[in-house]
């Protein structure tokens, strides 16, 4: 029963590890892509799908180690 808990607990922390880092980087995204669109616009369309990519990568990397476990 405790380890069922401590995976509870650990999945928590990893969950909110990952919304709390997308989220300060979705925070600075707007002013990183005026930054870069003042350069290029293509990249800063690039940061932005980088972005989004990224969130996805992180899931499917985290629903696989899930998976393995």
């Amino acid at each position: 029963m405790i380890v069922a808990e401590q995976e509870k607990k650990n999945a928590a922390i990893a969950a909110a590890i990952i919304l709390i880092g997308f989220g300060t980087l979705a925070y600075f995204l707007p002013s990183v892509m005026l930054a870069v669109g003042a350069y290029s616009k293509l990249l800063a369309i690039l940061v932005a799908a980088i972005f989004l990519f990224g969130i996805f990568a992180v899931l499917w990397l985290r629903s696989r180690f899930q998976k393995r476990n």
